[in-house]
């Protein structure tokens, strides 16, 4: 997994709250575990016409000054519904590394850490500015830095996002919770050895 460190990007204003997983990724979409290939499923049926092929031009990700942008500003709730990992793997394949939102779907949140993508929670008053600001100037930018937890505007402007302290240096070093557990490969090898030790009985070979 690609570690989250530090962005700046141009910024993808979606100003609507209670954005459900069947809205990030279409059910139709669900038919493989592969994680990559959801580049055009992501927002599918508000990114197209009932053709599935013809663009929507009133939709953000369909507006030539947004394309290329890597994080999504987005309503209260986002992420809310079924508990699909296909959601954050569709974000991340679209390109997306980071979302901000005043609040976030629970297991969602937890899916993106596992995914690359980090969520951040910031005030729905800040969060609101940041739309209206996204929206009318044109290569509307932020940084994002997980070190520090901040998010930065243009002018200077800071605020800062929690985040659990596990979470955050999984994202920092690029480790889902696979990749944290084989980590720990010598810690885990020395526990086994130390435990055939003490309790061979536990590894003996049972008859058939």
């Amino acid at each position: 997994m690609e570690p989250f460190i530090q962005l700046s990007s141009l910024v993808i204003p979606l100003d609507r709250a209670n954005v459900n997983t069947d809205e990030i990724i279409p059910a139709r979409f669900l038919k493989t575990i592969q994680r990559n290939g959801f580049e055009n499923a992501l927002f599918a049926d508000w990114r197209f016409a009932s053709d599935g092929k013809t663009p929507r031009a009133d939709f953000v990700l369909n507006q030539s000054r947004y394309q290329g942008g890597k994080i999504l500003l987005a309503g209260d709730n986002f992420g809310c519904g079924s508990s699909r990992e296909h959601a954050p793997w569709a974000l991340y394949d679209y390109g997306i590394r980071c979302v901000i939102a005043p609040s976030f779907a629970d297991i969602f949140y937890n899916n993106c850490f596992n995914n690359g993508i980090l969520p951040a929670t910031l005030p729905a008053a800040v969060v609101k500015d940041l739309l209206q600001e996204a929206t009318a100037q044109e290569g509307y930018q932020l940084n994002v830095d997980l070190a520090t937890q901040k998010v930065t505007a243009t002018d200077g402007r800071e605020f800062s996002f929690v985040i659990d302290s596990f979470k955050k240096e999984s994202l920092l070093q690029g480790l889902d919770n696979i990749g944290w557990t084989l980590s720990h490969g010598d810690d885990i090898a020395n526990y086994e050895s130390r435990r055939k030790q003490e309790a061979p009985w536990l590894f003996a070979r049972q008859p058939a």
